[in-house]
């Protein structure tokens, strides 16, 4: 199982075995926070789970603005498209594409490393643009499980004609809402993070790619700063 999976995963185990051992607690307050760190399991082994399925999903972003996920297996190769970006990655390089006016670069990095999931940072800029990636969603409710003064409710919907689980968070650093489908894909997301204000909602899941999705913008300025070695 790749390391970042499970980490959140033991997290969440930890916190639910600490409250179990915590025995000066009220029996209510003690049941309510071990039920949010079960949900949060719950949500986190969705999201994890379709990190090993081939799909693709298409959100709507406050604006106007779009942006889609796309993910296939053998190879594991994943594609996060967001207004004024993309983020590739594949078992040959982790890459950046930034468009600035009519012209677009792609930066090559080294991938991630064999059996490993990308690091949370290399999500950054597609937050920055609009897109919270299911990794970034999972850190969030993993540490609402951890703070025991968050208050989260449960909920079910529909998004984009899949059932979905979704959670109310509230806590001192800001609120959040987010739904997850059965698939385990991430059905909406809205809130604060790091201060700043999202929104997104699917508005599409298929369990089918195009397979153009990994290709690189046509016409791209390429800098490769991978490092080989002999």
């Amino acid at each position: 199982m790749p390391a970042a999976s499970t980490t959140l995963r033991m997290l969440a185990v930890s916190v639910i075995a600490s409250l179990t051992l915590t025995g000066c607690q009220a029996l209510d307050d003690a049941g309510r926070t071990i039920g949010r760190a079960e949900l949060v399991n719950d949500l986190a082994a969705r999201l994890d789970r379709a990190l090993e399925l081939t799909y693709s999903a298409d959100y709507q972003l406050p604006g106007g603005q779009t942006a889609s996920i796309a993910q296939a297996q053998d190879p594991a190769r994943s594609a996060y498209r967001y207004p004024g970006g993309q983020l590739t990655v594949t078992e040959d390089a982790t890459t950046q594409c930034e468009a600035s006016g009519n012209r677009t670069t792609c930066t090559l990095a080294a991938p991630p490393a064999p059996g490993s999931k990308p690091s949370v940072a290399v999500f950054a800029e597609a937050k920055r643009r609009g897109l919270l990636t299911p990794p970034l969603v999972v850190g969030m409710l993993t540490s609402a499980a951890l703070d025991p003064a968050a208050v989260v409710e449960q909920s079910d919907t529909t998004v984009a004609g899949h059932h979905a689980t979704c959670v109310d968070v509230s806590r001192s650093t800001g609120d959040f809402s987010a739904c997850v489908t059965t698939e385990g894909a991430l059905g909406s997301f809205t809130g604060q993070v790091d201060g700043t204000p999202m929104e997104l909602t699917l508005s599409r899941y298929s369990e089918t790619v195009d397979w153009t999705a990994f290709d690189l913008p046509r016409g791209a300025g390429v800098v490769d700063r991978r490092t080989t070695t002999s």
